[in-house]
């Protein structure tokens, strides 16, 4: 079930298959398209393969990098703002939008309340540029259960790491999906931002997303329960498993609730990729 909403600023679980199929690429017919040599082979790097040494974590890793990219920033969320690099903030109400697909008993709830943070956990987030030459698919980065998402149709400001250094909400301006649900620690939350040039985001399974399009309005946001559609759990998906696509490049935005003891194992500005791990709520051993 889906719908379009103004935006001002069980036992019986199955996971679906289709839902995990990742479109087949022609990758000859696509190679002999492009002439230039150069091309093919910044292309040929994009269809890598993606076993990589990260890509089987230990059971004591709770998340992975859903991506290859450089971490702009992880650490603890502020209140209800969140940063975006370090010493500049934006709202994480305005990013995610009002909570009201939830079952709230009092809409009139705090924005912070809404989400339902246990108070013996903190909310984390953690975001991944992905450049243009950077493997541009994205993955689950743990196990979880999505309950909804959430269209806002927006502007394709360049989410570059210079540019997000000078430009205030620059994520609440763009393009993106977000993707909501929960996690064995509670809320967990993974958002597809959209860049210059890159409109399109693709989940893979969702038909009805449409993304960049001519038909969607700014200021409105367009909502689908995936309860609705995969049953009382949502969709259950496994760390690792495919997701979704961009066209080229973007950014990934995770917010999560977790333990108090939840360590991060990187840094920002660092290299990381898809399948590498993030952090744990417990010291390694």
């Amino acid at each position: 079930m889906c719908k379009a909403t103004r935006h001002s600023a069980s036992s019986g679980v199955q996971r679906s298959r289709k839902w995990l199929s990742v479109p087949r690429l022609s990758i000859k017919h696509r190679f002999n398209q492009l002439r230039s040599p150069f091309l093919r082979f910044r292309s040929w790097q994009l269809l890598r393969p993606l076993v990589k040494a990260g890509l089987h974590p230990t059971t004591q890793v709770s998340r992975v990098s859903p991506c290859d990219g450089q971490v702009l920033h992880c650490g603890r969320t502020h209140g209800s703002q969140i940063e975006q690099v370090k010493g500049l903030t934006y709202s994480l109400e305005n990013f995610l939008g009002p909570q009201d697909w939830r079952d709230l008993e009092d809409v009139g709830l705090p924005f912070m309340k809404q989400l339902g943070v246990h108070l013996s956990n903190r909310l984390y987030h953690h975001v991944v540029y992905l450049a243009p030459g950077d493997y541009h698919r994205f993955h689950s980065p743990t196990d979880w259960s999505i309950q909804h998402r959430r269209h806002f149709p927006g502007s394709l400001l360049s989410v570059s790491p210079h540019v997000a250094r000078w430009f205030p909400g620059l994520f609440c301006q763009n393009e993106r999906v977000v993707l909501s649900g929960q996690w064995q620690f509670g809320l967990f939350s993974l958002t597809a931002v959209g860049a210059t040039n890159v409109g399109s985001i693709h989940i893979y399974g969702d038909s009805e997303l449409r993304t960049n399009h001519s038909c969607h309005v700014k200021g409105k946001y367009h909502d689908c329960s995936y309860l609705a559609q995969h049953g009382p759990t949502g969709l259950v998906l496994e760390k690792g498993d495919p997701l979704g696509e961009f066209n080229f490049g973007s950014t990934i935005v995770l917010i999560f609730e977790a333990p108090r003891a939840f360590k991060f194992h990187i840094r920002d500005g660092g290299r990381i990729f898809m399948g590498e791990a993030l952090g744990s709520p417990t010291p390694l051993t």
